[in-house]
C-alpha cells in the first residue's frame, strides 16, 4: 500500500469526507509532508474504491460546486489497521537496528552484523 493511499484510508475513517477535506486531512496527518493534489487523490480513490476499500457516500452541491463524498469500508478499515501493525513492525525492527549500530554493533570484516549475515536480525531471522 502506498503511503498516500494508506493517509487517505486514515483520513477517512472518523467520517465521510469530499475530496477537498481529504486533501486537508492527509496534510494535517502527516504533519504537512504530503500534500496531494487534487488529480493525485482521485486517482488513489478511483483506486481504492476499485479495490472494495473505499465507496462513494453522496454528494452535495454546495455554492454551486458539486462534492462526492467518500467513506472507509470494512475491508477498508482492515486494511489499514493491518498497514498500521506492519508499520508498527517496521519502525520496531528499525529501532533495534539503530540501537544495535549505536552500541557498536557495526559489521565485522566478513561483512557480517554481530556474527549474522546482514539482515538476519532485522527480518527475524531471514538473511
Amino acid at each position: 500500500m502506498t503511503e498516500q493511499a494508506y493517509l487517505v484510508l486514515l483520513a477517512l475513517t472518523p467520517e465521510p469526507l469530499h475530496g477537498y477535506a481529504v486533501i486537508t486531512a492527509v496534510r494535517e496527518l502527516s504533519g504537512g509532508r504530503t500534500e496531494l493534489a487534487a488529480a493525485t487523490l482521485y486517482g488513489n480513490l478511483d483506486r481504492l474504491v476499485q479495490a472494495g476499500l473505499v465507496e462513494p457516500a453522496g454528494e452535495s452541491v454546495v455554492d454551486g460546486r458539486l462534492r462526492r463524498y467518500y467513506r472507509i469500508t470494512d475491508g477498508g478499515r482492515l486494511a489499514a489497521e493491518a498497514e498500521t501493525e506492519r508499520l508498527a513492525a517496521l519502525a520496531a525492527r528499525a529501532r533495534q537496528a539503530l540501537r544495535h549500530r549505536a552500541a557498536g554493533g557495526g559489521r565485522t570484516a566478513d561483512g557480517l552484523a554481530g556474527g549474522l549475515p546482514f539482515g538476519a536480525r532485522l527480518a527475524g531471522g531471514r538473511a
